[in-house]
């Protein structure tokens, strides 16, 4: 068993993030999609990212800045429209979804790059990507920054406008983890199946929804 205090016994970015994308997860996928100024459209996944409000909706996910320091180019485009949206992807897409996170240059296209089709999203001038069986457009709130240095997380709150979802996939009530076949981002190469579950009964006092609306 190890310790560490990180004020006395400092340990490297690179070293904090092998152990945090090893241990934290499987983690959701945010597949983003955003404009620039000119209209050039970005697409990127990020799996630091979660659900930080349900009213008002609003999605949470953090781009790090790279090994030199720069940002990606979904922070450099939400700082000029403040628009993107929110896909999830399910493993039917996942080599698409893995495709765009390529080191393309700044201003190329990763639908282009990826065979991906745009198609307009309501609510927000930003494309989605017509297969996606999830998405939902966002405005942004917030974009709270936690330094300059190489692999420092730029945290964007992204408020839910819209919202596209296949009828195959949520029946207004529950989604179907066999219609969606979500995935899980492990560290490295490695992905997750979300195909082996099991039941725990959440005691109802531990629940956020209210009493009539756990009982509908």
């Amino acid at each position: 068993m190890s310790d560490y205090l990180l004020e006395e016994q400092e340990l490297s970015a690179a070293k904090i993030y092998r152990l945090f994308s090893g241990s934290i997860c499987p983690r959701p996928i945010a597949w983003v999609s955003t404009l620039d100024d000119r209209g050039n459209a970005n697409l990127a996944p990020f799996s630091f990212f979660n659900v930080v409000s349900v009213n008002p909706p609003v999605l949470g996910f953090s781009p790090l800045l790279d090994g030199d320091a720069n940002p990606k180019d979904t922070i450099r485009n939400l700082e000029q429209v403040g628009e993107c949206v929110v896909h999830i992807s399910g493993e039917g897409l996942v080599q698409e979804m893995n495709a765009t996170s390529a080191g393309l240059e700044h201003g190329d296209d990763e639908f282009i790059h990826a065979g991906l089709e745009k198609v307009a999203m309501a609510g927000v001038s930003v494309p989605r990507v017509a297969g996606a069986p999830v998405a939902f457009g966002c405005r942004l709130r917030e974009i709270i920054r936690f330094g300059d240095q190489p692999l420092a997380g730029n945290l964007v709150l992204a408020e839910v406008v819209s919202i596209h979802v296949d009828d195959a996939v949520w029946d207004g009530r529950h989604v179907s983890v066999e219609g969606l076949r979500p995935l899980g981002r492990m560290a490295g190469n490695d992905y997750a199946r979300c195909s082996d579950l099991f039941e725990v009964e959440r005691p109802a006092s531990g629940s956020s929804l209210t009493r009539d609306e756990r009982g509908r």
